[in-house]
């Protein structure tokens, strides 16, 4: 799937799964574009999903003339790296603080502002990719902000205004916040291209800048330090130009000879500056130029990989319940009571939550409840189908959760839920808030207590009043938990 396809299916993405519903895309709609994909026969489900969503566009864009107008926009454009290219060339040329007075001072703070700037992306750069092969992605939060506030330049995301505002408005809102969070690796690729470039193109304009100083006027070469001592500040420019002098064979002063280039008080230099003009140079494109233009090329080319192979999360629900579709299948949901068996209430309050969130069709099974304190006995967890789609251990609120017990019991059953199956925590109010109606205080903290218990899981709870259930409130935290799953642990 490319940059295009995924664009528009993370858009109806957000009109499918909006709170409240939009108007402008009921259930006639999501038929007639399943139906079409069908017809089309895809190869698999990300095929069906991108198609889906383009059948989708052709009634929902003249719906929703905003969000159209944004997908035909190109959200990249490679003439960026070149207009940033030229901006930094242009700015290192004007940077004449590194050759005033037709003296070149070693120590001036371009030049080792640029290296030592460079050097600290380098080391962050290791840094990264040490974290990642320790399994440890280190977070690109103010690259990937600064990205997306480069990327909405002249294309802002779509919003909604006028009567479509009370309408649309969540839709477009969700999808705003849905596309940034699956553009980041192409977010980030894109703006690693753009600073790698920049910084490049300012070396070569800090290069050219000083050739062409040194065509024009007789430079001379010299340095001066309030701190340095002449020891210390030739161990410094000696070891930085080294490679520079062993490449190009122009030699280096020993210490006497550097101390002879200091100057005090505004005193005349005499040294000729071309060689070190030559030493600087070369330097500037060892460490800066030729290492940040192959990284430049190198993120130029992860970002073509990302744009033509977005990488949706389609092991979400969403992306479940269609790749079901387009295989003809339906979900199956085992719900494994804990201490306490679910009431009459407890099937219909159910059905009615999962429905939205796995589709028409879900098969719906409660096993038998496990006693207290029997959780290592139990085997209910064994009768859990292959077919499995989610596991739910249903508890009740007015149960004080334990790790010992409760949460022994959720892990057994992630560890034995078939492969791909998510396992989640759903917690029934309607005994607890029949019985503290009055006592508001009570509730919050007896949910904050299975917060706590559900967070050293792994997961977040799931909290339904299932005898009047909140639909659109509880299915889109059963969505969040089944992207957040119990995590497995040995049973």
């Amino acid at each position: 799937m490319n940059e295009d396809s995924a664009r528009a299916v993370t858009l109806l993405q957000a009109f499918e799964t909006a709170q409240p519903p939009t108007p402008n895309w009921g259930d006639d709609d999501r038929a007639w574009a399943t139906r079409l994909a069908l017809q089309e026969a895809p190869a698999n489900a990300a095929d069906f999903i991108a198609r889906r969503a383009h059948h989708a566009l052709q009634r929902l864009g003249p719906r929703e003339p905003a969000a159209a107008r944004w997908l035909a926009r190109r959200l990249w454009d490679g003439r960026w790296v070149g207009g940033v290219a030229l901006g930094g060339v242009v700015l290192g040329v004007l940077a004449d603080s590194l050759a005033s007075d037709q003296r070149i001072n070693l120590l001036a703070p371009p030049l080792w502002g640029v290296l030592a700037w460079n050097a600290v992306v380098y080391l962050l750069l290791l840094g990264h990719g040490l974290a990642r092969a320790l399994r440890r992605p280190a977070q690109g939060g103010a690259l990937l902000r600064l990205t997306e506030r480069t990327m909405r330049l002249g294309r802002r995301l779509p919003t909604a205004t006028g009567k479509a505002a009370g309408t649309s408005g969540p839709a477009l809102q969700a999808f705003a916040a849905q596309w940034w969070r699956v553009s980041a690796p192409l977010s980030a690729a894109r703006a690693a291209t753009l600073l790698h470039a920049a910084a490049a193109a300012l070396a070569v304009g800090l290069i050219v800048g000083l050739y062409l100083r040194g065509l024009a006027l007789d430079y001379r070469v010299a340095w001066e330090s309030t701190f340095l001592s002449a020891g210390t500040a030739h161990a410094a420019v000696t070891t930085v130009v080294a490679p520079a002098s062993a490449l190009s064979g122009i030699p280096l002063p020993d210490a006497a000879g550097f101390e002879a280039l200091r100057v005090a008080h505004g005193a005349p230099a005499t040294a000729p500056a071309a060689p070190w003009i030559h030493l600087l140079a070369l330097t500037l494109a060892l460490f800066v130029v030729a290492p940040r233009s192959v990284l430049a090329v190198l993120a130029a080319l992860r970002a073509q990989w990302h744009a033509a192979r977005f990488a949706l999360p389609l092991g979400e629900p969403y992306f479940q319940r269609l790749a079901r579709l387009q295989q003809g299948d339906v979900a199956q949901v085992a719900v494994l009571p804990y201490a306490s068996a679910p009431g009459a209430h407890a099937v219909p309050g159910l059905q009615a939550l999962l429905m939205p969130a796995l589709g028409d069709g879900t098969q719906l099974r409660v096993l038998a409840t496990t006693a207290f304190g029997t959780e290592d006995e139990s085997t209910a967890a064994a009768e859990l189908s292959t077919g499995t789609t989610l596991a739910i251990a249903l508890f009740d609120l007015s149960a004080t959760p334990e790790r010992e017990n409760q949460g022994r019991f959720a892990q057994r059953l992630a560890a034995r839920a078939p492969a791909g199956a998510a396992t989640v925590v759903l917690v029934d109010e309607t005994a607890f808030a029949a019985r503290f109606a009055a006592d508001p205080a009570r509730l919050a903290q007896r949910r904050e207590a299975w917060r706590v218990f559900a967070d050293s899981l792994g997961t977040v709870p799931v909290f339904a009043h299932l005898a009047a259930p909140d639909t659109a409130a509880t299915t889109r935290a059963l969505q969040l938990a089944m992207r957040n799953p119990v995590t497995r642990s040995a049973a």
